[in-house]
């Protein structure tokens, strides 16, 4: 059985946690999200789509 889940709900869920058990401020997790959409529309935005997707391949492989 594959599954499959975006990395942006993957990462959003564990904002979540990370803000519920307070290892995270809500306003550093704002800032982080935010960078996050500013990155994107940046050229760095191939290099870290390549480089997520070089893990998730080398994960998938993982026995």
């Amino acid at each position: 059985m594959i599954v499959s889940i975006s990395a942006a709900l993957l990462f959003g869920v564990i904002t979540v946690v990370l803000v519920r058990a307070q290892r995270v401020s809500a306003g550093s997790a704002v800032l982080v999200w935010m960078s996050g959409f500013t990155a994107a529309g940046t050229g760095l935005a191939a290099p870290v789509n390549g480089a997520l997707t070089a893990l998730a391949h080398y994960v998938s492989t993982i026995h």
